[in-house]
C-alpha cells in the first residue's frame, strides 16, 4: 500500500513538472507574450510536392491557432515564392484568424525555382514596411520554410535584414542544406535553425516555435545556473553579473573585477581594490592630492614654515632652502632678495641701447633710422624698399629710413607720386577689341567702324544691339507631330540658333519639349555656344502622345526662367523671349499661362503648323500680334519661318527688305531717338580717341624737351 501511494506521488510530480514546462496550445490556451509582427515565408518551388504543401498549410495554421490574433496583438502576413515572390496577405489584411485561415487555404504554389534570397530582401523591403502594417516598436519574426538549395545569394541579404531587426527562423525540409539555413537564421543557431527529414515531421518546429514566441520565462520557471542575475529573452535567457563583477567564460558564473591587479587605475603610488572599483593612497611622507589619484610629499614649505621671502625650495623631508624669482639676487641673509639691473651694471651686450624692463631683466633698442636685428642686440639701417614697406606701384628707389617712387619705361609718374599710367594699354596688354583699341591715360576703349555699334561686352561690333536675350524655346512633341517632322522641327530650332549671338553675356538658349507632360531638354545655363546648343538639340528625343500647351507654358514661367535654370536677373534688363512651337489644338487651358508670361515681360512667339489654332496661336503671342505670330500648313516650309523670325528678333539684320515708317508714331519716334543716341556715343567715343592721340605727342614732346 506503501509503494502504490509512492508511485501515485511520483505520477503527479511529473504530470505537475509536464504542465509547468510548456504553455498549452489549443483553442483555449492563446499567445499571451504581447504583439508581434509575424511573416511566414514559404518555398514553392517544383520540388515541393502537393501533399507537401498541404502539409505547410497545415503547419501554419496550427501555429496560428495558438496565438492571440488582431490589430493591436499579433499580425501575421505570408508570402510564397519561387523563382518569383508573391504577397499572399500582409500584416494589415487580416484582424480575425478565420480570414487568415481561409486565405491560407486559398494559396496556389508558384511550382517554379528557388530564389530565395530574392525572398528575403522582398521580405526585409516590403513586407515589414509601414505600408504593408509593420508596426514601430514591435517585434519582428520572419519564419523561413524551403525543402533544397537557394538558387540565388542569400548571406549578404540576409544580414542585412538581421541588422534592422528581423529575428529569422530558418526550417529546412528533406533536401535542405544546413550551410544556407545558418547564413539565414538569427543567431543562436541552436535556437534559430530547424531541419528535419520530411515534410510530415515539420510540426516539431511548430511546437517548439510556440513556446518561444509565447516567452515561457526559463529565469522563472528553469535552473538556470545564474550566479547572479538571470534576464529572459523569447526561447532562451541570458546571464548577468552586479556591478564589480565579470561574467565568466562559462556564461553563467562572476568574478570580482579586480583594476588594480588588472592595471586600470591611475593612481600614482597605491591603489587598493574593492570589486569594480577602487581607491588610491600614499606611500609614507607623501599625502594624497585633491585630484585623489597623485600623490605630493610633505613640506615644510608646503605648511609654510619656512622664513623665505620669495621662493622655498623642498629638498628632504624637513629641509629647504631659500631661492629669488629670476630678476633677483640672495642677499647675505640667505632669506631675503634684492632687484638686479644689469643696464646699470653694464652686464649686457646691446649695441645701441639698453633697456631695463624690470628685475634682471633688459631688452636692447636702436637709435631712430635703425632696426635691431634676429640676435636682437646689433642694429641696421632700415630699408623700406628692400623690405617692401612702401607704396610704389613700381620702382622704389632707396634711402636711409625714406624712399622714392618712379616708373618704368613707357609709363608716367602720377601727382600722388605713388602710382604709374600706362600710355600704350593698346600696345601692352590683350585688348580684344574686334575692330579698333584706342588708349587712354591708364585704360583704353574699344571703338566700332562706323554704321555698327558697340556690343555689350564692350568688344565686339554688331548691327544688333538687342541681340543679347535669353530665349526659351517650347516644343511640340505629340504624336502628330509624327517622328519625321519632329526632325523637321529641330532643324527649325537650329536655325533659329544660328541666327542668334550665343554665348554665357550674350543670348542664352534653353529647350523645353512637351506632350502630355513637360520635359526641359536643357535649361538656359547649360551650353554657352552655338555648336553645343545645335548637338544638343539633335539629340532630343520624340516624346509622342498629347498636347499639353497650357502645361508647358506654366513650366516655362515658373521653372525655365528662373534664375536657378540659368535666367539672368530682371535688373540686368536682359529681354525674356518664349517661342511657342505646336502643330495642334492643345488638351488644356492656355488663356491663364499666356496671359501671366506677357505680364511677366516675357516677349511670346508662336509658331503654328497644319492642324495649330490660329485663335490659341494669337493669344500666346505679344502685341503686335502680327510679328509675333506665324503659321504655315506644311512641315516642309518651317525653314522660311526662321528666316522671317530673324527679322525681328534682330531688325538691324532684315535681309534686304525695307519698312517705310511714319515717321511721326510714338515707337518711331523712339527709334528715331536711339538711333540718334548711339551716332552721338559713336562721336565721342571718336574724340576720347583724338584727345588720348593729342596727350600722347604731347607727353612725347615733353620727353625730348
Amino acid at each position: 500500500m506503501g509503494n502504490l501511494r509512492a508511485l501515485s506521488c511520483f505520477i503527479l510530480l511529473i504530470l505537475v513538472v509536464f504542465t509547468t514546462a510548456r504553455p498549452k496550445s489549443g483553442p483555449d490556451q492563446k499567445c499571451k507574450s504581447g504583439p508581434v509582427d509575424l511573416v511566414f515565408l514559404i518555398d514553392s518551388s517544383r520540388s515541393v510536392r502537393p501533399h507537401e504543401f498541404e502539409t505547410m498549410r497545415k503547419f501554419m495554421i496550427d501555429i496560428l491557432n495558438t496565438l492571440d490574433i488582431g490589430l493591436d496583438s499579433t499580425r501575421v502576413g505570408v508570402v510564397q515564392y519561387s523563382s518569383q515572390v508573391r504577397n499572399e496577405f500582409s500584416l494589415k489584411t487580416h484582424s480575425k484568424l478565420e480570414n487568415m485561415v481561409k486565405a491560407i487555404n486559398e494559396i496556389v504554389p508558384l511550382a517554379q525555382g528557388t530564389m530565395t534570397g530574392l525572398a528575403i530582401r522582398y521580405l526585409m523591403n516590403e513586407a515589414f514596411s509601414p505600408g504593408q502594417g509593420d508596426r514601430p516598436k514591435v517585434s519582428n519574426v520572419a519564419v523561413i520554410v524551403t525543402d533544397g538549395r537557394p538558387q540565388d545569394r542569400v548571406a549578404e541579404v540576409a544580414t542585412e535584414a538581421r541588422e534592422k531587426g528581423i529575428e529569422i527562423y530558418a526550417v529546412g525540409v528533406a533536401r535542405a542544406d544546413m550551410t544556407s539555413l545558418r547564413a539565414m537564421a538569427s543567431p543562436p543557431f541552436e535556437d534559430h535553425v530547424f531541419l528535419v527529414e520530411r515534410f510530415d515531421l515539420i510540426h516539431q518546429f511548430g511546437l517548439q516555435f510556440q513556446d518561444k514566441l509565447c516567452g515561457i520565462d526559463l529565469c522563472s520557471e528553469s535552473e538556470h545556473g545564474c550566479e547572479h542575475l538571470c534576464e529572459s529573452t523569447p526561447g532562451s535567457y541570458i546571464c548577468h553579473c552586479l556591478p564589480g563583477y565579470r561574467l565568466n567564460a562559462d556564461g553563467k558564473t562572476c568574478s570580482a573585477i579586480d583594476l588594480c591587479a588588472e592595471g586600470k587605475h591611475d593612481c600614482q603610488q597605491i591603489c587598493i581594490s574593492s570589486p569594480g572599483s577602487f581607491t588610491c593612497d600614499c606611500n609614507r611622507g607623501h599625502q594624497l592630492n585633491d585630484d585623489e589619484k597623485t600623490c605630493s610629499p610633505i613640506d615644510l614649505c608646503t605648511e609654510g614654515k619656512h622664513g623665505c621671502e620669495q621662493v622655498c625650495v623642498y629638498v628632504g623631508p624637513g629641509i629647504f632652502t631659500c631661492e629669488c624669482n629670476e630678476g633677483y639676487r640672495l642677499n647675505v641673509d640667505e632669506k631675503t632678495c634684492s632687484p638686479i639691473d644689469l643696464c646699470a651694471e653694464g652686464k649686457h651686450d646691446c649695441e645701441q641701447v639698453c633697456v631695463n624692463m624690470g628685475p634682471g631683466i633688459f631688452t636692447c633698442d636702436c637709435n631712430k633710422g635703425y632696426r635691431l636685428n634676429e640676435d636682437e642686440k646689433s642694429c641696421s639701417a632700415i630699408d623700406l624698399c628692400a623690405e617692401g614697406k612702401h607704396d610704389c606701384e613700381q620702382i622704389c628707389v632707396s634711402a636711409p629710413g625714406v624712399f622714392t617712387c618712379d616708373c618704368n619705361k613707357g609709363f608716367k609718374l602720377n601727382r600722388d607720386k605713388r602710382t604709374c599710367t600706362n600710355m600704350d594699354m593698346c600696345n601692352t596688354v590683350k585688348h580684344g577689341c574686334e575692330y579698333q583699341c584706342v588708349n587712354t591715360p591708364g585704360s583704353y576703349h574699344c571703338i566700332c567702324p562706323e554704321g555698327q555699334l558697340l556690343q555689350e561686352d564692350g568688344k565686339t561690333c554688331g548691327t544688333c544691339k538687342s541681340s543679347n536675350i535669353d530665349l526659351v524655346l517650347l516644343i511640340d512633341g505629340s504624336k502628330s507631330v509624327r517622328p519625321q517632322n519632329f526632325e523637321l522641327v529641330k532643324k527649325f530650332v537650329n536655325q533659329v540658333v544660328d541666327s542668334l549671338d550665343v554665348s554665357a553675356r550674350g543670348t542664352r538658349v534653353g529647350l523645353v519639349q512637351y506632350s502630355s507632360r513637360v520635359r526641359t531638354e536643357f535649361p538656359l545655363s547649360m551650353y554657352h555656344t552655338a555648336e553645343d546648343i545645335k548637338a544638343a538639340v539633335l539629340k532630343v528625343d520624340y516624346m509622342e502622345k498629347g498636347t499639353m500647351t497650357g502645361l508647358a507654358l506654366k513650366h516655362m514661367l515658373e521653372n525655365s526662367f528662373s534664375e536657378a535654370e540659368g535666367a539672368r536677373p530682371a535688373s540686368h534688363n536682359i529681354p525674356r523671349v518664349g517661342l511657342v512651337f505646336t502643330d495642334g489644338r492643345s488638351q488644356d487651358d492656355i488663356s491663364e499661362y499666356a496671359k501671366k508670361a506677357k505680364e511677366a515681360g516675357i516677349t511670346m512667339y508662336a509658331v503654328g503648323v497644319g492642324k495649330a489654332v490660329e485663335d490659341e496661336l494669337r493669344e500666346i503671342a505679344s502685341e503686335p500680334v502680327e510679328k509675333h505670330f506665324y503659321y504655315t500648313t506644311d512641315f516642309s516650309a518651317i525653314n522660311t519661318i526662321a528666316e522671317n523670325l530673324k527679322l525681328n528678333v534682330c531688325p538691324a539684320e532684315s535681309q534686304g527688305e525695307v519698312e517705310v515708317k511714319d515717321p511721326c508714331a510714338c515707337e518711331n519716334l523712339v527709334e528715331f531717338q536711339q538711333a540718334t543716341m548711339n551716332s552721338l556715343d559713336q562721336l565721342t567715343q571718336k574724340l576720347a580717341s583724338m584727345a588720348a592721340r593729342l596727350e600722347q605727342l604731347e607727353n612725347q614732346l615733353l620727353s625730348r624737351k
